[in-house]
């Protein structure tokens, strides 16, 4: 039992950046636009908040508790800020220049990685311990914190109230987007500029302000993904530590048919698909590598599955990664 609800918690932790990653990928792709830069915007959102959490703790003076506001305020908007400018950037490369989405998307995903490892470096010269990682711990167990009842319901407290706020922020930002994209003016508006652009432009519709506004709140909204992974979870940052959660966020987009709700729980199958060759024993080296491999079959899976059935609600929006010419509606 101690077992299963161990597995299960930390299936949740691991699905968290992934459920944030997924979301603003959704946001993103309602509005037509194919960004493969959210691998990228998640380690500049994760490295933009390491930063605002280094030079905040690098205030405070030995054994000096952080103020909780200000320990969660400043990493939060130093995340918000850095993965809103590379949103920004991929709009305006995509949607003014009209540039390809599929090779502005990966030049941002290298390009945020490099960002990343640089800051990354060079914070990690003021190490004091010579290590060539960035330590805030001091934050990090501030954006840990559980709920203060969670120690006293046993096995249930730890499955449901064991985790920092971040976790139950991404749970409630899903639910609320469903809802906006079903049943909001404004979410209808957002399909309809992802399913058809010139239709939405002739009926009044600002399909460039759909387009940057869903664009930079969905990369802003990844970016949390990366703040949770490097502060929450991990409270040090190190260099390509990020792995391929970016991309598994895009790949729980299309498992969960672009369903931000639905997403709340590919996130977290995902995150137990992503670690429980952990939880095996005895699992030789060329197993493990098999197991690591569940979460990308089980896509390839969803994806033939939703090819052979063919039902509307299952495919992507019809002008998806096809930049829009208002000269030719």
């Amino acid at each position: 039992m101690n077992m299963v609800v161990l597995f299960l918690q930390r299936a949740i932790v691991q699905g968290t950046p992934l459920l944030y990653g997924s979301m603003g990928e959704t946001l993103t792709e309602k509005s037509g636009n194919l960004n493969l830069g959210i691998p990228g915007i998640m380690y500049t959102g994760g490295i933009s908040g390491v930063i605002g959490a280094f030079l905040y703790e690098r205030t405070l003076g030995v054994g000096e508790m952080p103020n909780a506001f200000l320990a969660i305020f400043l990493p939060l908007i130093c995340a918000l800020i850095g993965s809103a400018l590379m949103s920004l950037l991929y709009c305006f490369l995509t949607i003014t220049l009209r540039a390809n989405q599929n090779v502005t998307g990966l030049a941002i995903t290298t390009f945020g990685v490099g960002v990343g490892n640089f800051f990354g470096g060079y914070l990690a010269h003021f190490s004091t311990d010579g290590s060539t990682g960035v330590s805030i711990t001091k934050v990090s167990d501030v954006f840990s914190t559980p709920l203060p009842f969670a120690d006293n319901l046993g096995w249930f407290g730890t499955l449901f109230f064991s985790y920092g706020f971040l976790v139950y922020v991404g749970i409630i930002l899903a639910v609320l987007m469903a809802l906006m994209l079903r049943r909001t003016r404004i979410g209808l508006h957002l399909r309809a500029v992802g399913e058809n652009p010139a239709t939405a432009d002739a009926a009044g519709i600002s399909v460039s302000a759909y387009k940057y506004g869903a664009t930079v709140i969905g990369g802003m909204i990844a970016g949390l993904g990366g703040l949770y992974y490097v502060v929450d979870y991990m409270g040090v940052w190190s260099n390509d530590g990020f792995g391929d959660r970016g991309w598994l966020a895009i790949a729980i987009v299309i498992f969960t048919l672009w369903k931000p709700d639905l997403g709340i729980l590919g996130s977290f199958l995902f995150g137990g698909l992503y670690i429980i060759y952990l939880f095996i024993p005895d699992l030789s080296r060329s197993s493990q590598e098999l197991f690591k491999m569940l979460p990308y079959l089980v896509t390839i899976a969803v994806l033939i599955f939703t090819s052979v059935r063919n039902k509307r609600d299952s495919q992507p929006p019809a002008s998806l990664g096809l930049s829009y010419f208002r000269e030719e509606r």
